[in-house]
This record gives C-alpha cells, structure tokens and sequence, in this order.
C-alpha cells in the first residue's frame, strides 16, 4: 500500500449547496438517499479562530523597532474561522469564512452586532468558498466553486471570482445583510484563485489558472497567472506577471506574490504596474519585470501588503521551527520583524491580512484546547449535503462501516495516538474501543452477522512485501449501557491468510456473510482475491485469485446483492500509478467493465455501492484545486471530493466541493440524526501538519 495508496487514501470540510449535475441522465431513476459517513483529514483538530495586533509604531525609521500590541481574538469560537480580512480601520469589522453552518460560507463582524452574520442568502450556491472574501467601497469579492456555473469540465476546477452588492444596515434592529445581483468577474472558462482588490478599489488582481486543463501535478505551487483586470472593465484582462499566486496590492500600481522560486524556496516577490498595462490588448502577455524581495534560508508565503509602509506582512516557515508564523519584512533595510514567534511558539499561523490603514495585523491560528468556544471534536459531525435524500456526516476517524441495522459504525480513530478499531453510535452519542493499542485500518462489517467486522491488521502505508493480514474479529455484542470509551470483549480473532503472503488488505464482505473480497501483494502485484470469510485460507476454506495483472487493483467493494464487486485500478495505464478509474467485475472474474468518467488522469478510489445497487460513491480528482494549497495544513492530495454516479455511468454528481482531503466514505440506506450538543467528543488538540511539501529545502 506504499507505493501510491497512501494519496489514494484520500480523506477530505465538506460542500455545501446544490451542485449542478455534471453529467445528465436519460434515466428517470430516483436520486440517491440515505447517510453517507466520511473522513476529512486533520480538520477535525484544526480549531481555528481569527487574531489581531494592534501595531503601536508604523514608523518607516530603520532604527525604529517595530512595537506590537497584545493579540485579540475577533472570532466566537464556534467551528472553524478563517481567511478574514479587515473591513476598515476598525478591528472588529471584519468579514470571514467559517464552516458554523456545515458549509464554507462568508460571514461578516461588525461592532453593536453580537452575532455573526451570514453575508449571502443560505439558499445559494455562490459562495462556497475557502479562499479569501475582501469588501471594498461596499461590494463583496469572494470566490465560488460552484456558483453560478454554466457548463462544468471535469479535472478542471470550478473556482471563480464573483462579486456583489451589499447593503449593510445600521439598524441594529437589523439580523441580516442585503445583497444584491452576483456578478461572475472570472470568465466562464477561466479558473480564477485568491483575489486582491486595489487601495482605491479600481482594480483587481488574481491567481489565474486561466482556461489551462488541470494539470494533476500542479498542486502544491500551482503555477498560476497574476492577472489584473479594472473593476469596472473584468473582461480587460492582462497576465502582468506569469507564474505567481495570493497577489496583495501596496496602493493601486504595485503587487505582491508569492511563489516557489528554482532554488526551492518559497519566496515573495514584487512587481509595478506600467501606467499603460491596460491600454494593451487583454490576450496580450504584459510580462511586467518582477523582483524576488524576500531571500532564500526561509520560506515565505501570503503575504499582505502596508499601504502606507515599505513593509509587508506574511508567513514563514524557518529551519529553526517546525510551525508557520506571522512576519513583517522591511523593504527598506530587509529585516525581518517577528509578530507571533513569542506569543505561539507552538502554533500554526496562516494567511495574515493588514487593515486598510496599517495599524492592525490579523491572521488565523489554532484557538487553544482551553480556549472559549467549541472544545469538543464530536464523534459525528453533520454537514449540509447537496442532494435532498442525502443526510452526510464527517466522522472523527476513517475507513466508518456500518453495522447491518444502521445502529452503529465501526471506525479506526488515529493510527499514530490511538490504533486500533472504535465502535461509535450512529447519532454520535457513545464511543466504544473493539480493538487497542494494535494497528488496523479499512473495515468491512458482515451485512450477516452483527457481531463479526473484517479488517487490515498490520501497519498502514507499506509495500506489497509487508505483513498486513485479513482478520476476523468476533466481539460480543455492544450493549447501550456501556460507558463511554469502555472496552468491547472480543471472543476470537481469526486471521484469514497467510503469514507468508505480504500485504493484504482492504477487505469487503459479501451479503452473505461467506466471502470476502480483498487486496493482495502475494505474486508481486496488487490484485484481487477472494477467501472464504470463516475458515479462510489456512483451515480448509480456500481462496482464489479474482483479477490477475502487472497493475494495482485495490479497495474492492461487493455490491449489495452480491452480483458485482466495484474496485479501483491503474490496469487502463498501469505505468501511472495515479491513475486509478472505477472497474467492476462479476464474483466469478466475468464482465470486467471500465467505468470512465474523464481521461486518464482520473483519481477515483474508495468506492462502494448504494443500497439499491444503482449508484456508486466514491472519492476523485474530478473537480479539480480549489483554493492555493500551500494557503492551507497539508493535504496529501488536496483536491479530492466526493461524488456518486449511476452504475452505467450517467447522473454523475459532486457531495463535496472544498480544499480538504475527503474520502473513505460509507454509505447505509436509512436517513440517520445525530445528536447535536451532547458534549460527548475528544478534546481538541489543534495537532496538524504543515504541507509536507515545503520541507524540501530544510
């Protein structure tokens, strides 16, 4: 499982509104119901709040050292908070998003006004966003990777950059902004990240993906444009600057950007706009000269611009720590000042933004486990899904199976703190512990027996060479009177294959209980097997080879009346070990059948059935980058989203649409609630990688 599964593994915030049907279906079959449980990677700890600093000297002065207030929090607490930038002058007028309603939306502080305020109607699908909203001279900017789409190519994004009027009222009789007509400033072929609105706010820059196919290795430095365009004229586009990306303006003429330089590092650079860049034709390359500000020996990213100060603000990442922090570099002397290294020296923080005047610095970091607001990281999390019939909720852990009732899910919980096997409620309510202190990941609970899960025992992520075993495990059934965290007996663990057949995993029992279709590296390729689900290959009950080849076919899934068997596989380009397409097969090894969504550059793993047999789910790169990533905690592959599609290949619709890593999904027939408030949960702890990718220089 080493060698691409680890980015197969795919976990994923979640998305939110409507999405229009990517493909659209001849058939009249009902849309897809029930409740799918997924996996987001790290979010679960993220915790973020939005912070600011008062700065008490703007002195231009190099002797002058830079004196900083103490650090307020402007966020309540309650889920994530992120990507703010300043209104005006005021710190507590600030726009935002968050995820408080189980979706990415724009929300908006302001003083006399307690609550926070959703910016645009919850009925919409224009403002599924995780990148930076900016209001200026009374209008919102934001970026959408759904809204108002036309037509939609698959491995392309989505994001756009949209704009409306708001009409926000001073009645604090007053709940709700007004917002006006959306305007779509992106053209309708062009991919468009991270906009930036000029000091007067007569012009706008952005990280432009331009009308390029996506290409699946860009995204870690995406390779963007900085295109500007007048904010009157958004059809008068000029790339100013090829490769760059988080464009931040000091006054109207001159841009920041980051991007990652030949040397390897991740640096800021600088580039002034000739009076005439928008008197050229918009298919023209301006190819403004550009200067790299910020030296090698220390990573330097999203930066924000002083208008009023030969300094900008932005986050680095040093050999000397392990966590992003927030720094102000002088243009003048090209001195570093510190901002947040003596306040968290133990947190990550991300992407800072100044006020319109410079006197206040803001960023988003880790709240703290103590902190006021949520602390409590549920066992189940609803989010809100785009399909009616559709209930979806993020589990605290991956690899969630259902029990044949509904009634409980069966999980693995942390394979670094906490290995093993959990057992949760399926209304969130009680967590229990089948199996402790022992590695085991991906799980299959018998549809026959509700006392019986198969699972991968043995490490994660490793070669085909690797012992990794199909175990059995038999437990006494859960009782609701059991504490929470309490352990279940187990009566036996039964090991289904040999100590000598390397990696096998990733096991699916059929709907009969008798069978169990898995992964194995035992000829030297990953191929199918499938063993007799109680004896196994040792006692008598027998194996056979399902799918045999120099490819990887992996993560099997037995349909649920036990006619066909979904998986994964490279076999279409084996030399491409990332790219993986839908196959199903007949038990018996007939009818092997592709089922193809997009090219060949398509990522689709963890697949499995719905209850009727007529749809798939499954995790993809069909949608493409959503946001910058290196803006973000480290996703392996932070593009992957959910989608379901009819067995024939028609209907095909996206459940998720955000910057995180969603996948290992499970899927149960019967509409399931959780319950809300129960204070029930693991403590949040705000423990997440940064990009793993930035390292390469340390």
């Amino acid at each position: 499982m080493k060698e691409k599964e680890k980015s197969q593994f795919s976990l994923f915030s979640s998305c939110q509104h409507p999405f229009p049907s990517l493909r659209q279906s001849s058939s009249a079959m009902e849309e897809p119901k029930g409740t799918i449980v997924f996996t987001t990677l790290g979010i679960q700890h993220y915790g973020f709040d939005i912070f600011s600093i008062k700065l008490l000297s703007t002195s231009n002065d190099l002797h002058t050292h830079i004196q900083l207030g103490s650090e307020h929090r402007l966020t309540d607490g309650v889920s994530l908070n992120f990507n703010g930038q300043f209104v005006d002058e005021d710190q507590t007028t600030l726009v935002y998003v968050s995820e408080r309603t189980g979706a990415s939306r724009i929300f908006f502080n302001r003083p006399g006004f307690p609550q926070a305020e959703e910016l645009l109607p919850s009925s919409s699908d224009s403002h599924s966003s995780h990148d930076r909203p900016i209001i200026k001279n009374g209008r919102l900017y934001f970026v959408s990777s759904s809204a108002h789409q036309h037509r939609h190519q698959l491995l392309k994004s989505s994001s756009a950059v949209y704009s409306t009027a708001l009409l926000l009222p001073h009645s604090h009789g007053h709940s709700h902004s007004h917002q006006k007509e959306i305007v779509r400033l992106t053209p309708n072929d062009s991919v468009d990240y991270s906009p930036a609105v000029s000091h007067t706010g007569k012009f706008i820059a952005v990280a432009s993906y331009g009308s390029r196919p996506w290409n699946t290795a860009h995204f870690h430095d995406l390779h963007t444009d900085i295109v500007v365009f007048p904010e009157s004229h958004p059809t008068k586009r000029v790339v100013v600057c090829q490769h760059g990306g988080w464009p931040t303006w000091s006054g109207d003429s001159t841009i920041y950007f980051h991007r990652q330089d030949p040397d390897g590092w991740w640096s800021v650079f600088r580039l002034d706009l000739p009076t005439r860049a928008f008197e050229v034709d918009s298919t023209d390359v301006a190819n403004v000269p550009c200067h790299r500000i910020t030296p090698p020996g220390v990573h330097c990213f999203t930066p924000a611009a002083m208008h009023h100060a030969n300094r900008i603000v932005l986050a680095t990442r040093r050999r000397e720590s392990s966590f992003r922090q927030i720094e102000i570099f002088d243009l003048d002397s090209g001195d570093f000042h510190p901002v947040t290294q003596s306040l968290n020296p133990s947190f990550h923080h991300y992407n800072p933004f100044v006020s319109p005047e410079s006197g206040f610095i803001g960023y988003h970091r880790f709240r703290g486990d103590s902190a006021p607001g949520d602390s409590i990281v549920p066992h189940l999390d609803p989010v809100i899904s785009p399909v009616g019939g559709l209930r979806m909720l993020r589990i605290n852990g991956t690899f969630p199976t259902f029990s044949p009732s509904g009634d409980l899910i069966a999980f693995n919980h942390d394979f670094d703190s906490n290995p093993g096997i959990k057992i949760v409620k399926s209304d969130g309510s009680k967590r229990w512990n089948l199996l402790k202190g022992r590695t085991a990941f991906y799980n299959s609970w018998s549809p026959a027996e509700r006392n019986v899960i198969y699972s991968s025992i043995g490490p994660i992520f490793e070669s085909v060479k690797a012992t990794v075993q199909i175990a059995r495990i038999l437990f006494d059934l859960v009782a609701d009177d059991c504490e929470e965290e309490e352990d279940i007996p187990i009566r036996d663990i039964k090991i289904l294959t040999r100590d000598d057949t390397g990696n096998n995993a990733f096991p699916s029992c059929s709907p009969d209980g008798k069978l169990v279709v898995f992964r194995s590296g035992r000829s030297g390729h990953k191929n199918l097997y499938i063993v007799d689900a109680v004896k196994g290959e040792c006692d008598g009950g027998g194996i056979r080879q399902l799918t045999e080849g120099p490819w990887i076919d992996t993560m099997p899934s037995w349909s649920p009346d036990g006619e066909l068997i979904a998986f994964s596989s490279n076999r279409h380009n084996p030399d491409n070990v990332d790219a993986f397409s839908i196959y199903v097969i007949r038990p018996d090894g007939d009818d092997v059948r592709r089922i193809q969504l997009a090219e060949d550059r398509e990522r689709i793993n963890h697949v499995c059935f719905s209850a009727d047999g007529e749809w798939l789910l499954f995790t993809a790169n069909l949608g493409g980058v959503t946001a910058e990533p290196v803006s973000l905690p480290n996703q392996f592959q932070p593009y992957g989203d959910l989608y379901v599609v009819r067995l024939d290949g028609s209907g095909l619709r996206r459940l998720t649409c955000n910057a995180y890593e969603n996948g290992t999904p499970a899927w149960h027939p019967g509409a399931l609630s959780v319950s809300l408030g129960s204070g029930v949960g693991d403590r949040l702890r705000g423990q997440f990688d940064e990009p793993l990718w930035i390292h390469c220089c340390f």
